[in-house]
C-alpha cells in the first residue's frame, strides 16, 4: 500500500493476494507456452532439450513479479531488461555446454520477440481489468482514517494514489480541532473518536484504519471495543516510518502474533532459490570466462611484481569476516586497520590495473567466493573491514546491508554508486540502494541488475 521511495512492499503477511498469486505463474508460464507454441508452429518436434528448456526457464522465472500496479511504461521497461538478462543467462548456458545446434533458430528468435511483448499485453490487459473490477459500485469499499496527524495523511495519501485498490476514502476522526491537526487534514476530519462507532454503522464504513501513536494505548483500547461492535474491519497502522524496515512481515510463534521489523528476505525457498541462482551462474561463467581468466592472470603478474590475486578481509554475511578475491591492481596490497580507499589517479594502482578497474574485471575471481558460499552474484558490495568500522559509526542501519551475503554486483552498482565513496552523502546513497534492494528481492530483480551489469562493464567509464 505504501509505495513512497523507501517502503515498497515493506510489510506483507502470509496469506499472497489473487494478483501475487497470478503474477507469480503468469510470466513462467508464458514463457514456456510460448517456446512450445512457437516449436509447434514452425512443426519441430519437442525433443529431451527442449523439455529440458522449458524446465529451465520456468525455474529462472518462478515466480514471476507482480507488475498490475507498475505503470506501463515501468512495466515495459522492467520486463524487457528482466528477459535480456534471462536471454544473455541461456545464451551463456548453451554456450557452456555446447548445446546452441540442439534448437532450431527461427524458434529461438520468435520466442524472443513473443514473450516479452505478450507478458507486457498481459499485465497491462490486467491493470486495466483490475481498474474496472474496483471502479465497479458494487466492488468499492469505504475507509475512515482514525488520527489527523502525519502518519494518517499518509495512510490517506496511499488510498487515493492508488484507486485500483477499490477503497473510497470518507475522512478523519480525531479529538483534536481542525487547527491543530496535520495542515492536509484539516477541513477533512468527520469527527471525534466518540462519534466514530455510531458513524461507521450509519454509514456502513468497511474498513477503520488506527493510526494512533503507541502512547495512546488506553485510548486505542477504548476505541477497539467500540468499532468491534461494528461490522467494519480494523487495521493498526504503526509508526515506523522512523526504522529502516526489511522484509517486514506479520508471523505466528505458538499463537502468539509477532511483528518482524529486520529480517532478511532469504528465508524458507527464497533461500533456496538464491543459492540455486548462484551455483548454477556461477558455474557457467567460470566456465565460460576461463581462457579471460588466465589472459588477466599473465597481465597481472607482467604489469609489477607481487601475487596475482590480492585476498582481502571483508564482512560478509552477519558481519562475519571473510576473504574477498580480486586480481591484484595496486602495487600496494592494504589489509590493515586503516585501508585508504582508491581515488581517481591512484598512484598505487597500475596501468594494467587501471584497466581492470575501469572494467570491473579484477572482479572476476570472485565467482569462486561465490561458489564457495561466501558471496552471491547479486548483493551489497563487500567494504574492507577497517571501512565498515568507520561507517557502522556513521551510518544509520548500515549494518542492516549484511543481513545477506555480499555481492559481486548489486543495485547501488547499477545506479551509478560504482567507485569512490569520498564523501558521507555517497556512502549514505549506496547504503540505502543496498537496504532497497533487501526490501524488494525477487530472482527477477537479480536478473535485471546482471544485465544492467553487464551494459556497465563495455559502456562505464567512471569507475577507476
Amino acid at each position: 500500500m505504501f509505495e513512497e521511495r523507501g517502503y515498497k512492499r515493506t510489510f506483507y503477511s502470509a496469506p499472497q493476494s489473487v494478483t501475487s498469486l497470478v503474477a507469480a505463474f503468469l510470466e513462467p508460464s508464458i514463457t514456456v507456452a510460448v517456446f512450445l507454441a512457437v516449436t509447434h508452429w514452425f512443426d519441430v518436434p519437442v525433443g529431451r532439450s527442449d523439455l529440458v528448456l522449458c524446465l529451465l526457464i520456468f525455474a529462472l522465472t518462478f515466480p514471476g513479479r507482480n507488475r498490475f500496479w507498475d505503470r506501463p511504461l515501468n512495466a515495459a521497461v522492467d520486463i524487457s531488461t528482466s528477459w535480456l538478462g534471462l536471454m544473455v543467462i541461456l545464451l551463456l548456458c548453451g554456450y557452456a555446454t555446447r548445446s546452441l545446434h540442439l534448437f532450431e533458430p527461427r524458434v529461438l528468435l520468435w520466442w524472443a520477440l513473443i514473450t516479452p511483448a505478450l507478458q507486457w499485453l498481459l499485465v497491462f490487459a490486467g491493470r486495466k481489468g483490475i481498474r474496472r473490477w474496483a471502479a465497479r459500485p458494487e466492488n468499492r469499499r469505504s475507509a475512515v482514517v482514525v488520527g489527523a496527524g502525519a502518519l494518517g495523511v499518509k495512510v490517506a495519501r496511499a488510498f487515493q494514489a492508488r484507486g485500483d485498490i477499490g477503497l473510497s476514502f470518507l475522512g478523519y476522526f480525531d479529538d483534536r480541532a481542525d487547527d491543530r491537526v496535520d495542515d492536509d487534514a484539516a477541513g477533512q476530519r468527520l469527527g471525534n473518536l466518540k462519534q466514530l462507532a455510531p458513524y461507521i454503522r450509519q454509514h456502513g464504513v468497511h474498513e477503520v484504519y488506527i493510526t494512533l501513536p503507541l502512547g495512546s494505548q488506553p485510548r486505542i483500547l477504548e476505541l477497539m471495543e467500540q468499532v468491534q461492535g461494528t461490522t467494519a474491519s480494523i487495521f493498526f497502522v504503526p509508526d515506523v516510518f522512523g526504522i529502516s524496515i526489511i522484509q517486514g512481515r506479520l508471523q505466528d510463534m505458538n499463537g502468539v502474533p509477532v511483528v518482524g521489523l529486520c529480517e532478511t528476505p532469504f528465508t524458507g525457498t527464497n533461500r533456496l532459490v538464491k543459492r540455486l541462482e548462484d551455483i548454477v551462474l556461477s558455474s557457467v561463467i567460470l566456465v565460460a570466462i576461463s581462457p579471460l581468466l588466465l589472459f588477466i592472470a599473465i597481465g597481472v603478474k607482467l604489469s609489477s611484481p607481487g601475487p596475482v590475486i590480492f585476498a582481502q578481509r571483508r564482512n560478509g554475511l552477519d558481519g562475519e569476516e571473510i576473504v574477498v578475491y580480486k586480481f591484484r591492481s595496486m602495487r600496494t596490497m592494504d589489509n590493515g586497520s586503516v585501508v585508504p580507499q582508491a581515488t581517481k589517479g591512484d598512484p598505487r594502482i597500475t596501468r594494467f590495473g587501471a584497466f581492470l578497474r575501469r572494467s570491473s574485471l579484477d572482479e572476476l575471481p570472485q565467482f569462486v567466493n561465490v561458489l564457495q558460499g561466501r558471496m552471491s552474484i547479486v548483493g551489497p558490495r563487500p567494504h574492507a573491514v577497517a571501512h565498515n568500522e568507520q561507517y557502522r559509526q556513521l551510518i544509520k542501519a548500515y549494518m542492516v546491508r549484511h543481513k545477506v551475503k555480499p555481492g559481486i554486483t548489486g543495485w547501488a552498482q547499477v545506479n551509478g554508486h560504482r567507485g569512490e565513496t569520498d564523501t558521507l552523502e555517497k556512502m549514505q546513497a549506496r547504503v540505502e540502494y543496498d537496504l532497497e534492494y533487501l526490501r524488494n528481492w525477487s530472482l527477477g530483480l537479480d536478473l535485471q541488475i546482471i544485465a544492467r551489469t553487464v551494459k556497465l562493464v563495455f559502456f562505464d567509464r567512471h569507475a577507476y
